[in-house]
């Protein structure tokens, strides 16, 4: 009995933690309550210790590596937030905001062998001489294919004054069904419904794919998993700091030279007409987002087999039917709205090509960046 004499001497008794357990729970429904009403999570997705306290990341974080101080979030104003992009612009700054997909981003490449690090360290001026306006280029590649991801990311990047959009498509990337598939698309709901509504894109703001919250999940439990988020991409950023590192680089399987010889592209046959498949409703929403800003659309490199059937396929994506369709198409688009383009399918070498149709090696990178000097310091220019 002495063993439990603690508990005949015990100052409170069950009615004392029956009361606290009420009070508890009344307080937590109370917080879940209020959380619901004032939805404080968009304003806590712009306060960021990136910038301030840590740099800004050089592209937007993607990946879920904590060796790699990374993560993937669904919060567009979180990410841009993180981004070196929400540095307040330099008085001799042309600001160059790059949009697309893995390629732009930089899958397996570090950050300084991407796009845009291969373009800053070109050291662009405006005026074509040193004490010209510096071009800088800023990665807001996101690694899904989706046109209208794109320019989901574009409509909150516009408040950072860009002053051109270097914007990179592919037929995948305009593919109507995928403009919708994307995890980023469907988890921005309201601003996505925004932009169909505001553009009268041929989607369906009720589609199911897009994810509504019900009273639950608007609730601090419902969103228990939106806020850790935030919480670690701010703990991630003192080891991005540190280190700059921001993805693992595994060894990768190389893209095959070796095709099938199916010549379906998403399920159409050869010869099918392309154009009620691409969601070019999405490109003149781009134009319309971006304003007096210009664009340059490029239609991305591709690797080029030339092992079995590659007289019939161009790379386990696209048919050679396929490329030549839609390389008509996005071209006749952008002769009848004169709006600025650069058809780069085929400017890098396949041996510039690492893991899929569209990733570059560091020389690819290279190249790539270098095919688009002149046609983005003309821009400037105008």
């Amino acid at each position: 009995m002495k063993g439990w004499r603690w508990l005949m001497d015990f100052p409170y008794t069950w009615g004392f933690f029956g009361r606290v357990v009420l009070k508890a729970s009344a307080l937590f429904l109370l917080l879940n309550l209020v959380f619901i009403v004032a939805q404080p999570l968009p304003t806590l997705s712009h306060l960021s210790v990136y910038n301030w306290l840590v740099p800004g990341r050089e592209r937007l974080p993607y990946g879920e590596s904590a060796d790699a101080f990374n993560l993937t979030l669904d919060s567009v104003p979180a990410m841009l937030a993180s981004h070196q992009l929400s540095r307040a612009k330099a008085p001799d700054e042309v600001r160059v905001l790059l949009l697309g997909d893995s390629s732009v981003w930089g899958m397996l490449l570090p950050p300084h062998d991407t796009l845009s690090g291969w373009l800053n360290r070109a050291n662009l001026r405006a005026a074509g001489q040193p004490e010209g306006r510096r071009l800088v280029f800023y990665n807001l590649g996101y690694p899904t294919l989706s046109a209208l991801k794109d320019l989901l990311i574009l409509d909150g990047a516009m408040g950072h004054t860009p002053d051109l959009i270097v914007w990179v498509i592919t037929p995948d990337s305009l593919y109507r069904e995928h403009q919708l598939g994307v995890p980023l698309v469907q988890r921005n709901t309201e601003t996505v419904r925004d932009l169909i509504r505001r553009y009268d894109l041929d989607e369906s703001p009720d589609d199911p794919r897009l994810q509504s919250d019900d009273l639950f999940g608007r609730s601090l439990i419902g969103q228990r998993r939106a806020l850790a988020d935030l919480w670690r991409l701010q703990l991630f950023g003192i080891g991005w700091a540190l280190t700059g590192i921001d993805q693992v680089y595994a060894d990768y399987t190389p893209v095959s030279n070796d095709l099938p010889d199916d010549e379906t592209w998403q399920g159409q046959p050869r010869g099918a007409d392309l154009a009620p498949l691409l969601a070019l409703d999405v490109l003149h929403a781009g134009q319309g987002r971006a304003g007096q800003v210009p664009i340059l659309w490029i239609n991305a490199p591709i690797y080029r087999a030339d092992g079995s059937n590659s007289d019939l396929r161009y790379n386990v994506w696209y048919p050679r039917w396929t490329m030549a369709a839609a390389r008509d198409i996005m071209a006749q688009v952008m002769r009848e709205q004169s709006w600025h383009y650069l058809d780069a399918w085929d400017a890098i070498p396949p041996s510039a090509f690492t893991d899929s149709p569209l990733h570059l090696t560091q020389d690819g990178s290279r190249q790539f960046a270098a095919l688009l000097h002149d046609p983005v310091l003309r821009l400037v220019r105008e």
